[in-house]
């Protein structure tokens, strides 16, 4: 199985604004979820919600799939 990366996100962040003191003086997401975010694990749909909302943006503007077999496929 795949998973999700937050790549996209952070540079929206960063295009926009949004610092993490931003996010955790407003209170938008956890610390932990912070954490999971630079980690690249699982987060909350309410989570991402959140960080929509303060970006005015979709979900499929800041996160991305990738499969573990990306090198295969990119070989192919």
């Amino acid at each position: 199985m795949g998973k999700i990366i937050y790549n996209n996100l952070l540079a929206m962040m960063e295009k926009k604004g949004l610092s993490t003191y931003r996010i955790r003086k407003e209170k938008i997401i956890s610390e932990s979820t912070l954490q999971n975010i630079r980690r690249n694990k699982s987060i909350t749909t309410d989570a991402i919600a959140k960080l929509c909302e303060a970006l005015e943006c979709q979900p499929g503007d800041i996160l991305e799939y990738v499969p573990d077999n990306i090198d295969e496929k990119l070989d192919n």
